[in-house]
């Protein structure tokens, strides 16, 4: 069993920050990526950052130079977010990526349960 837990998130004025963490926990025998996505009311989920097994970074054109994702430990991230501005509202969802619970299984992805971030005066 896996299991994906997330923590942080809230309410913050415009020009200010938060952070996210994230950790898996379970029968983990590898994953590709870890990051973080968000969901907008009305938008798709989209990609906001991940990091690789290999330590390959990935940013959204739209929090590049204000968004930081950093790896913790091998099963934990963490999304540190500045200079927030309301655009930023959304939910954020933490994604493993192709998590492989054995050699012979088969890759899936997990996902949180989501984190609430609200930018707002």
């Amino acid at each position: 069993q896996v299991h994906v837990a997330e923590s942080g998130g809230g309410l913050v004025q415009p020009g200010g920050s938060l952070r996210l963490s994230c950790a898996v926990s379970g029968t983990i025998f590898s994953f590709n990526a870890m990051g973080w996505y968000r969901q907008a009311p009305g938008k798709q989920r989209e990609l906001v950052a991940r990091v690789t097994r290999g330590g390959s970074i990935d940013y959204a054109d739209s929090v590049k130079g204000r968004f930081t994702i950093s790896r913790d430990a091998r099963t934990a991230v963490s999304l540190q977010m500045n200079s927030l501005v309301p655009e930023d509202t959304a939910v954020y969802y933490c994604n493993v990526e192709r998590l492989m619970i054995s050699a012979y299984s088969v890759g899936d992805d997990y996902w949180g349960q989501g984190t609430q971030v609200t930018v707002s005066s």
